[in-house]
């Protein structure tokens, strides 16, 4: 079994991480402060092609392995975990379905803009009522001739005030019972400048404050049928897909914060001294360093054996809800780690690590829930 990278994996690793640790962690901070959107950070890794990872060549994408994609995850999330998000959503659930059930006329609308970031792309799934319940969704989509028209609104969705595109999943058959509901869902790809696509303000959150989340509703929007994403009422099949896929992705975005969480507490303390020595020559904290370095470094595995089997046409559900459970649940875990090593001054503004806490927790509840990520593990277990 080789765990090394490959050169070009290698490439990529130090080429994000270059730009991660140098401006897009300058601006994090700030960003974190006043809750502005990452505009420039984006307008960075467009430049280097980061924005479309997910989308071929023919479309204008620099399309890259599962495991170098994760890689840049984790990278930019070391620096600004907003930043992060924004970018996975965008090139993952905003822009995979597309790729994979996209017609050739679709493809050749949508694609070029996300991969070139004229457009943010967001994946339009959680309404009020239905979160971890899919089959509870409310949004309508009824056909009217070459079109649906659609009605119905959305909550916690990741860049969508900033978007140009939008994945919308929708009911386009009646639900009548619990499993009737999953198979009457489908996805719409969609344009925000229709008339009838509602941006109706957005959450102010704990943590991840420069990271859009956004309220959105359907007014009578009508999409040409032509935009819808694979067959009618066969959504929930690709919802499934794509977000085990995307669980992958949240995984590598908690090894970066949990992984800068360790840096941090390393360095504060081989500096910070009390009763003459460095708190690093004290047992106590050597523990905690050396129980942080084996968890991140677990979860980074966990991470890597499901984005090397994605990239193998083997991902299984469990392994990208492993992937996710484990290294959301460490980065929660490290960062308060982190924060306990710094002491009262890790409960400043002042210090990176109170922002790396604030920022791990939602982790465990986005793209599933680690409850939810459980029961995927168990079904798995007892089939």
């Amino acid at each position: 079994m080789d765990f090394r990278l490959s050169p070009e994996e290698e490439l990529i690793q130090k080429t994000v991480r270059e730009l991660a640790r140098g401006p897009i962690a300058e601006r994090a901070a700030k960003l974190d402060k006043s809750g502005a959107f990452p505009h420039d950070n984006l307008r960075d890794l467009a430049g280097l092609g980061m924005l479309g990872p997910t989308i071929p060549e023919a479309y204008g994408g620099a399309p890259l392995s599962k495991v170098a994609y994760n890689l840049i995850l984790e990278e930019i999330a070391w620096a600004c975990a907003s930043t992060s998000v924004t970018v996975a959503v965008h090139t993952s659930v905003a822009a995979s379905p597309i790729v994979e059930l996209g017609s050739a006329a679709v493809k050749e609308r949508f694609l070029p803009k996300l991969a070139s970031g004229e457009w943010l792309g967001c994946f339009a799934l959680t309404e009020p009522g239905a979160g971890s319940d899919v089959a509870a969704l409310a949004t309508t989509a009824v056909k009217e001739g070459d079109h649906y028209r659609l009605n119905g609104s959305k909550v916690f969705i990741t860049n969508g005030n900033h978007a140009g595109s939008a994945i919308v999943a929708a009911r386009t058959e009646p639900n009548h019972g619990p499993t009737a509901g999953h198979k009457g869902l489908s996805l719409f790809a969609v344009e925000t400048s229709w008339k009838g696509f509602g941006k109706d303000g957005a959450e102010h959150k704990l943590g991840l404050c420069a990271s859009d989340t956004a309220r959105l509703s359907f007014n009578d929007l009508l999409v040409p049928k032509d935009n819808l994403l694979g067959k009618p009422g066969a959504g929930f099949k690709a919802l499934m897909g794509t977000l085990n896929a995307s669980r992958i992705s949240i995984g590598a975005q908690a090894v970066g914060i949990a992984t800068r969480a360790f840096d941090e507490a390393r360095a504060y303390a081989a500096e910070r001294r009390q009763f003459g020595k460095p708190i690093a020559a004290n047992q106590a904290v050597q523990w905690k360093l050396a129980d942080m370095d084996v968890r991140i470094e677990a979860a980074r595995l966990l991470v890597m054996k499901a984005a090397q089997a994605a990239d193998e046409g083997r991902l299984t559900p469990e392994m990208g809800s492993r992937a996710k459970l484990f290294s959301s649940e460490t980065a929660t875990w490290a960062t308060n780690q982190a924060v306990q090593i710094h002491g009262g001054n890790g409960y400043t503004t002042d210090y990176v690590v109170e922002r790396l806490m604030r920022d791990a927790k939602v982790t465990e509840i986005y793209e599933g829930t680690s409850e939810i990520q459980r029961l995927v593990i168990a079904k798995q277990l007892l089939a």
